[in-house]
């Protein structure tokens, strides 16, 4: 553990810190008073005894309780469906936890959301301790209703290899263009421009179509302001992001056959130099062969045909899960308080914060974290990007079901020339404005 969050976990265990707003509570009781009394905080936490984030809750939450002998965390452990499926009922019974594993999007808050649970974070935040910028908002109004495990979850990074670029005379490009220029000497070098993992549906929405709509339109919140009815997905800017992607195939940026491509070989293509460039999500770095990894520049898309000022050199970012108080729990100000300082003590723990090694988390939001040095670089690249880069709506974390299915299969008929932008974008206005 870097020597900066040993201090800052002693400070926290000695002192009893708390987010702004709280107070600490003393565990011990002062001679001729009666013991204080325990504290219990239910919580719903996620995963399972046979997994790394299971285990190391039951360790966390097991020093916590031994530092705070006053504070009882009574969870309840569940991972993947099970925990959905019980955050659903536990809801529909009006059995609330005070304290969640929960989410700002549809999957992960909206069950929160229509049970009128979400509680608003912003005054209990110590800004001393986490860094607020890199914490955005999740509701109509900035509310912030968990405290992520990390910075957003980057969907739309360009990774490329440097040493295969410059081999044919290129370097990183500024603009599309500068792809287009790649493609004849690549193709006679037998090498894809760009790979993306195109048999995968969601890939096209949530690792490129993200990127694109936020580009042209300006609005780093289209997407979303499209599912409220805002804006419509047959608006010109719409149709015209989903013609991007049949230009990227006429220009041969992409292959003609990117829609036979699967995740596995999409990774594998790019590990056996065989595309100068890949599509996909922050969380495939590790997935990259290692020789190759360390000569892979991890980077926002350069600048697009018909891109907005205001949306130059983003990328579509997911709000990473994280844990929040309900509405339930924050009612009770001692729940709260007690609450809140183990949560100050779970996101600083090792455990926690050392989960971007993975790709669980792509940067810990803590103030000024320091970057342990014994990353791998492409690791500390994400770090890097992720708190440099301006954030924009995820397709799929705001468009969900039927709708979000027709876009994804559409993209993928538009790459085979199966069908036109604008029938697509027909369908999903369509499926997204019905009952």
């Amino acid at each position: 553990m870097k020597k900066t969050l040993i201090i800052a976990m002693t400070a926290l265990v000695s002192a009893g810190m708390v987010f702004a707003g709280g107070q600490a509570q003393s565990g011990k009781a002062q001679s001729g008073t009666a013991p204080a009394k325990t504290v219990v905080v239910k919580t719903m936490a996620y995963g399972d005894n046979s997994n790394a984030e299971g285990v190391n809750w039951v360790r966390i939450v097991k020093a916590f309780e031994q530092a705070n002998p006053t504070i009882k965390i009574d969870y309840e452990l569940l991972y993947d469906e099970a925990y959905h499926q019980k955050v659903s009922a536990r809801l529909a019974a009006g059995d609330v936890p005070d304290l969640a594993y929960m989410g700002g999007d549809a999957r992960w808050g909206g069950p929160w959301k229509e049970a009128s649970q979400q509680f608003d974070h912003r005054p209990y935040i110590d800004a001393n301790y986490f860094d607020l910028n890199l914490i955005p908002p999740m509701g109509p109004n900035g509310e912030i209703w968990e405290i992520p495990l990390g910075t957003s979850n980057i969907t739309t990074v360009l990774f490329m290899n440097e040493d295969l670029v410059k081999s044919l005379g290129f370097s990183a490009p500024k603009s599309y263009d500068d792809l287009v220029a790649m493609v004849p000497k690549a193709k006679a070098a037998g090498l894809d421009v760009v790979s993306i993992d195109g048999a995968d549906g969601w890939a096209w929405g949530s690792c490129l179509m993200s990127a694109i709509v936020a580009r042209l339109s300006g609005d780093p919140h289209w997407v979303s302001k499209a599912v409220a009815g805002q804006n419509h997905f047959t608006d010109k800017v719409f149709v015209d992001s989903l013609s991007l992607i049949a230009k990227m195939v006429k220009d041969g940026v992409l292959s003609d056959k990117a829609a036979l491509v699967d995740y596995g070989a999409n990774t594998s293509n790019f590990s056996n130099k065989k595309a100068l460039f890949m599509i996909q999500g922050q969380w495939v770095a590790g997935s990259i062969d290692p020789a190759v990894a360390d000569v892979t520049k991890m980077m926002a898309w350069p600048k697009l045909p018909g891109e907005q000022a205001a949306t130059a050199g983003s990328v579509a970012a997911a709000i990473q899960v994280g844990y929040g108080l309900t509405k339930k729990g924050a009612s009770d100000p001692d729940v709260r308080d007690a609450a809140l300082k183990f949560l100050k003590y779970f996101y600083s723990v090792e455990e926690t914060t050392q989960r971007l090694r993975d790709g669980a988390i792509v940067a810990p939001i803590l103030k000024n974290y320091q970057v342990p040095s014994d990353l791998p670089l492409i690791v500390k690249q994400k770090v890097t990007l992720a708190q440099t880069a301006k954030s924009t709506d995820v397709i799929d974390a705001f468009l969900a079901g039927a709708a979000n299915d027709a876009l994804n299969a559409g993209m993928q008929k538009i790459a085979t020339g199966a069908a036109t932008p604008a029938d697509v974008a027909a369908e999903v206005e369509k499926l997204a404005r019905s009952k």
